[in-house]
């Protein structure tokens, strides 16, 4: 998966924005206001960063070692940084950005989930 079908998988969500509101080099997605995903586009080969159960990130770390790793710049516990070109299959990415996406919007209070299932 390239930098441009991660941002297209993202964007497509219900209830998502893109900004860049750190600096002009990394596209942060968000629903409803808060990050699920970043993407720093000045590295090459491709990073993105996305929120993960911490159970469930150590055990891709394991599993992707040196493809997946602890957030950089993010809390290590709930955030991975992984290479995304010619690393790992897409269907796992996806699955890694429904999964960033779901834990994003369980922890939505009730009037922004209201908002959002009205979209």
């Amino acid at each position: 998966m390239d930098i441009e079908a991660f941002r297209a998988y993202c964007i497509a969500k219900k209830g998502v924005t893109e900004e860049f509101p750190f600096d002009a080099d990394t596209l942060v997605f968000k629903v409803m206001g808060k990050m699920f995903a970043l993407a720093p586009l000045e590295r090459i080969p491709s990073q993105v960063n996305l929120k993960c159960d911490p159970e469930r990130a150590i055990e891709l770390r394991e599993i992707h070692d040196g493809i997946i790793m602890p957030g950089y710049h993010m809390s290590k516990t709930h955030w991975n940084t992984i290479y995304i070109e010619n690393y790992l299959p897409a269907s796992l990415i996806m699955e890694m950005i429904d999964d960033s996406y779901d834990l994003v919007v369980a922890g939505l209070t009730k009037k922004l989930k209201a908002e959002l299932d009205a979209l």
